[in-house]
C-alpha cells in the first residue's frame, strides 16, 4: 500500500488564493495514483495520497524565512 505525501506552500496558484483549489488537489491525487499504477503496478484503490499545505511562515531557505528570502532575491534582480 503506497502512501504519497505531497507538500505545497499555502499560497495558491492564482492571485489572491490562499491554497490550492479542490480541482488542483484532485488532479494531484489522480496523477500521483496513476503514476504509481503505471510505474509500480499498484492498484488505484491501494494508493493513499496526502496533501500538506505549508504556511509560508513555516519554511524557508538560504537561512531565511521564505518570504524574506524572496524579497531579497527580488531586490537583487530588480
Amino acid at each position: 500500500m503506497p502512501i504519497v505525501t505531497i507538500q505545497v506552500t499555502r499560497e495558491g496558484t492564482t492571485p489572491g488564493a490562499a491554497s490550492l483549489t479542490a480541482e488542483e488537489k484532485a488532479a494531484l491525487i489522480k496523477g500521483s495514483s496513476e503514476l504509481l499504477r503505471d510505474v509500480l503496478g499498484k492498484p488505484l484503490d491501494s494508493t493513499f495520497v496526502i496533501i500538506e499545505e505549508v504556511d509560508t511562515d513555516n519554511w524557508g531557505w538560504g537561512g531565511l524565512p521564505a518570504l524574506e528570502f524572496r524579497r531579497g532575491r527580488a531586490t537583487q534582480s530588480g
